[in-house]
C-alpha cells in the first residue's frame, strides 16, 4: 500500500485520491457498529466461543485503524491501489463476521454493498469490478459455508434455501446496479466540473483582454497632452532654425515621429474607456472580427448580409459572443470541403447568425448530445489531426453564447446536400442591450420559432 501527500498521477482512467483520515473515520463507524452488534446479541444469538472470536476480529479490525493513524499522517492521500486494499479488507472482515453469525441468513449481509459503492465513487472501473467480484464471491461462499445462527432456546434457525438464494441474488444485483449508477454519476459530475473550470478560464482570459483594451485607451488619453507639447515645440524649432542648419533634418524627423505617435494613440482611443468592458459595434463588424482570423485556412469563408430587414443591429463587443462564434466558425472551417457560409439576418424583434459548411455534417448518433462536456464529433475526422479533442470546445462555445442570451439549434443539410448548420438566435433587445452582468444573462430564450427567421 503506497501513500503520498499529493494527488497521484492519472492513468487511462482518473482515480480520485482520498485522504486517509476520511477512510479511517468511516472505518471507525463500522468498528463501533460491529462491536455494538456483537455485544448486544451475545446472550441470545451467539455461542460463547463464537462471541470471543467475533470480538477478536472486530478488535483486530480496529487495531488496523490505530496503526494507520500512527504510521501515516492524517492528511496523507491514498493512491488507488491503497484505497482498494483497505476496501478489500473491509469486505473480508465483514465476510468473516458473517461466517461466524449465520452467513447470508444474517440481515447484515447487505453491508457488502458499502465498500463497492465507495469504490465506484472514487476508484477506477477496473478496481471497482475487482472489489465487486470479491464481495459477490464472499457472498457466494457464505451461502454454503457458515456457522448456523443460534436462536433463543434449543436448536438453530434455518431459512429456506430459495430465500437464501434470493438474498444472494439481491446482493449481487445491488452491487452491480448501484456501483454502475454511482460511478456514472460521479464521472459526469467530475467532467462537468472540469468543463466549467475550463469555461471560467476562458472567461477570465477574455476579461483580461478587455481590461487591457481599457488600459490602452487610458494610456492614449494620458499621453495626448505631452505628445501635443512635443509636436508644438518641434514645429517651433523647425520654423526658427536656419534652412542650412545641420540639425534641421533631425527636428523634422522628430516632428514626423511625433505625428505618427498621435495617429497610433488615435487608434488606441477607439477602445473602451477605463471601466467599460465592451464597445458598441454593428453586427457586420462583429461578424468580420469573428471571421477574419479563420480566412487563412483551406476553406473559403463567405459572409452574407441581408439586403433588407431594417436598420442594422448595433450590439456590444462581447468577448463571450466573439469567442463562441469564433469556435463555431473554426469547427465549420475544419470540416468544410471548400466553403463555409456565415449568414446574418435580422428583423425588428430578432437577430440570427447561421454558420453552415459543406462537410460531412454532424454524426446522427451524437446529435442529441452535442453541447454536453466531453462529447466530440472530431474523433478520426478532423483534417491534419491525429488525435481527437476532448469535446470541450463546443460546450464552451454553447455556454458562452447562452450566457449572452443566444439560443443554439443544430441540424444537417437535407440529402443530397451535405454539411452541418448551426443557427444562433437572439432577441434584438437582448443583442443590443444585454443584461448588466459581465457576460450577459444565461440561457435566455426569445421564444421565436426557428422557421420564422428570414433567409439571408
Amino acid at each position: 500500500m503506497t501513500l503520498q501527500s499529493t494527488v497521484p498521477s492519472q492513468d487511462d482512467e482518473p482515480a480520485r485520491p482520498v485522504r486517509l483520515d476520511t477512510l479511517v473515520r468511516l472505518r471507525w463507524i463500522a468498528v463501533f457498529g460491529q462491536l455494538a452488534a456483537v455485544l448486544i446479541v451475545h446472550d441470545s444469538l451467539v455461542s460463547e466461543a463464537l462471541f470471543w472470536i467475533a470480538l477478536a476480529v472486530v478488535t483486530l479490525y480496529g487495531s488496523l485503524n490505530v496503526y494507520l493513524l500512527w504510521r501515516f499522517h492524517g492528511d496523507a492521500r491514498l493512491e488507488s491501489d491503497g484505497v482498494a486494499l483497505l476496501l478489500g479488507i473491509d469486505i473480508a472482515e465483514l465476510a468473516i463476521l458473517l461466517f461466524l453469525t449465520g452467513g447470508l441468513q444474517n440481515p447484515f449481509a447487505l453491508l457488502f454493498i458499502g465498500p463497492v459503492l465507495i469504490s465506484a465513487s472514487i476508484l477506477t472501473a477496473r478496481l471497482t469490478l475487482m472489489l465487486g467480484m470479491l464481495a459477490i464471491s464472499s457472498a457466494t461462499l457464505l451461502m454454503f459455508v457458515y456457522f448456523p445462527l443460534p436462536w433463543p432456546g434449543e436448536g438453530t434457525f434455518e431459512l429456506p434455501w430459495i430465500y437464501v438464494f434470493g438474498v444472494w441474488l439481491a446482493i449481487a444485483l445491488a452491487i452491480g446496479y448501484i456501483s454502475i449508477y454511482a460511478g456514472q454519476i460521479t464521472e459526469e459530475s467530475r467532467k462537468l466540473t472540469q468543463a466549467l473550470a475550463a469555461t471560467e478560464l476562458v472567461l477570465a482570459r477574455e476579461q483580461h483582454l478587455s481590461q487591457l483594451d481599457g488600459l490602452a485607451a487610458a494610456a492614449a488619453h494620458e499621453l495626448g497632452t505631452p505628445l501635443a507639447t512635443i509636436l508644438l515645440v518641434s514645429k517651433e524649432l523647425e520654423r526658427e532654425l536656419d534652412p542650412a542648419s545641420p540639425i534641421l533634418d533631425d527636428i523634422r524627423l522628430l516632428r514626423q515621429q511625433a505625428e505618427r505617435c498621435r495617429e497610433i494613440l488615435g487608434k488606441l482611443s477607439e477602445f473602451p474607456e477605463p471601466g467599460e468592458m465592451f464597445v458598441r459595434m454593428p453586427i457586420s463588424a462583429l461578424v468580420e472580427d469573428v471571421v477574419a482570423p479563420h480566412r487563412t485556412g483551406e476553406a473559403a469563408i463567405d459572409v452574407v448580409m441581408p439586403s433588407e430587414g431594417g436598420p442594422e443591429p448595433i450590439g456590444v463587443r462581447n468577448p463571450a459572443i466573439l469567442y463562441g462564434l469564433g469556435n463555431l466558425v473554426e469547427n465549420a472551417a475544419d470540416f468544410a470541403r471548400e466553403r463555409v457560409e456565415v449568414a446574418v439576418s435580422w428583423n425588428a424583434d430578432s437577430v440570427w447568425i447561421m454558420i453552415s459548411d459543406d462537410g460531412p455534417g454532424f454524426p446522427p448518433e451524437i446529435m442529441d448530445r452535442l453541447g454536453k462536456p466531453y462529447v466530440t464529433s472530431r474523433r478520426g475526422r478532423r483534417k491534419g489531426e491525429d488525435s481527437p479533442g476532448l469535446g470541450l470546445g463546443f460546450f464552451i462555445a454553447k455556454t458562452l453564447l447562452e450566457r449572452s442570451g443566444g439560443r443554439l439549434t443544430l441540424q444537417n443539410r437535407r440529402f443530397p446536400q451535405r454539411g452541418a448548420i448551426v443557427r444562433i438566435h437572439w432577441s434584438r433587445e437582448e443583442f443590443e442591450h444585454p443584461a448588466e452582468t459581465l457576460w450577459g444573462s444565461a440561457g435566455s430564450d426569445a421564444g421565436v420559432p426557428e422557421e420564422e427567421a428570414p433567409r439571408a
